[in-house]
């Protein structure tokens, strides 16, 4: 069985995420029958985005910081976030969070704490939240799936301000990557039509921001998406042949029977009786 991190959204959606690898998948039906079919895998926005070039400050902090540091770093901002967004989505809900609350951690399968700098995240988004009521909530966390190239990901917030449509990426990292700004376009081209999409104003929002004295910072961005068709391309060019269900892996691992020392053999108990 494949190691993977299987997730079910909205719709019977199921994102699944192997290493670096992420899909989304949907049921299919037969278009004759109208019988369930299977599943049709797509990548996810994360995914082809993380094909953009990251830039020379990225890959000389990656070479000051060692690759197994640097990953070992990226997985814990990879938990931290996870846990932020669950507890930002039951802010948006109306829900009171202990500093004590628990979350998942999607990494171990347990359910966690929040840390100080997670809770500080928290109190960032309440403030930012606000400074900019009245905040009209469409959708959160909500699947988006581009039919015409093939790609969905999760949007955080989609919701009105003001006169102005707004999607919102969430994020607890202290730099905005270029590849954010790939992914929040990327979102906007799979909204919905009745959401009057192409009017739709777009921002990376970060929560824990210890570079001002507010703790959050919002940042408008431009849509990049002939940036990110061209980061299609070249996953498409890179991953040509990946699936979702081509690796798989047993459920445990050991190592055989132990050898016996070289040029040495194994002798009978010494109450044994030897064969005639």
């Amino acid at each position: 069985m494949r190691k993977e991190i299987r997730t079910v959204t909205q719709d019977g959606i199921v994102q699944v995420t192997i290493a670096d690898e992420r899909f989304y998948g949907r049921p299919t039906t037969d278009p004759v029958t109208g019988l369930p079919s299977g599943f049709e895998w797509v990548p996810a926005v994360t995914w082809i985005s993380s094909f953009y070039p990251k830039g020379v400050p990225f890959y000389r902090w990656l070479a000051n910081t060692g690759w197994d540091e640097a990953q070992a770093i990226k997985q814990a901002a990879g938990d931290k976030g996870s846990k932020v967004h669950q507890a930002v989505g039951d802010l948006i809900d109306g829900k009171t969070i202990p500093m004590d609350a628990a979350y998942l951690n999607r990494t171990t399968g347990q359910e966690e704490a929040l840390t100080l700098e997670e809770y500080d995240c928290l109190l960032a988004f309440k403030a930012w939240w606000e400074t900019v009521v009245p905040v009209k909530v469409i959708a959160r966390e909500v699947v988006l799936w581009n039919e015409e190239y093939g790609y969905a990901g999760t949007a955080d917030l989609v919701c009105g301000i003001k006169d102005d449509l707004w999607l919102i990426d969430l994020k607890t990292s202290q730099h905005v990557w270029p590849e954010f700004e790939l992914q929040v376009s990327a979102y906007k081209h799979a909204l919905p039509e009745a959401w009057a999409a192409e009017k739709a104003k777009l921002a990376i929002l970060q929560v824990g921001y210890r570079l001002n004295k507010r703790r959050w910072k919002l940042t408008p961005v431009e849509d990049q998406f002939p940036l990110f068709l061209a980061a299609r391309q070249i996953w498409q060019k890179e991953c040509e042949g990946i699936s979702v269900f081509k690796r798989d892996y047993p459920l445990a691992v050991a190592l055989g029977p132990k050898a016996d020392p070289v040029g040495r053999e194994e002798s009978a108990p010494a109450d044994s009786e030897a064969e005639p």
